[in-house]
């Protein structure tokens, strides 16, 4: 089963994938799909607010990350990782739980990030904002880096994260009952 969905005027079909006996999500995956990454890349940057530094979640948005600030001719942005590399000095972390993940995760900076972001205003970037889990991380990271946030954006707003105004994204992308039907 799929669901095709219009991006910003990028039509795409996204698979329906299982998370729960009662649930099913639109698989929306940007690896791979250059296309698709460029064109909600230019998209998102047209309605971004000013912003200094943009920041994303380890690992579906790292394409979005890279491409928003290639095209913004960025000098620099920032990746929460979700585990310590051993590159990394005085690491901080948070805890979030995301409805595509199984077990509890973490969202890790380290002090020389934490030292860049301190002061900037930051625009927190996702492929796709849920249950606002992560997104409550990511506030939460560059709250303790010191940041400002600047603004929250996703390409995808799923579920109830359609209902916010205080997220920028580019398309609702509905829940799916078992048999693909969209829960209502």
């Amino acid at each position: 089963m799929t669901y095709e969905m219009d991006i910003a005027g990028l039509k795409r079909e996204l698979p329906l994938c299982k998370v729960s006996d009662e649930l099913c999500i639109g698989a929306f995956v940007m690896f791979g799909d250059v296309e698709l990454t460029v064109h909600c890349a230019s998209e998102l940057l047209k309605r971004a607010p000013e912003y200094d530094y943009i920041i994303a979640p380890e690992a579906k948005a790292i394409p979005l990350l890279y491409e928003m600030a290639r095209q913004s001719a960025a000098d620099r942005y920032f990746l929460a990782r979700k585990s310590a590399k051993a590159y990394m000095s005085d690491v901080f972390e948070v805890q979030v739980k995301s409805i595509t993940t199984a077990a509890v995760q973490k969202l890790v900076l380290d002090k020389a990030d934490a030292d860049f972001i301190r002061g900037k205003r930051m625009l927190i970037v996702d492929d796709v904002i849920s249950t606002g889990e992560s997104l409550q991380a990511m506030e939460e990271l560059v709250n303790k880096a010191g940041g400002i946030i600047a603004g929250k954006m996703a390409v995808l707003a799923e579920g109830e994260a359609q209902d916010r105004d205080d997220i920028i994204t580019l398309a609702p992308l509905p829940l799916f009952n078992p048999d693909g039907s969209i829960k209502e």
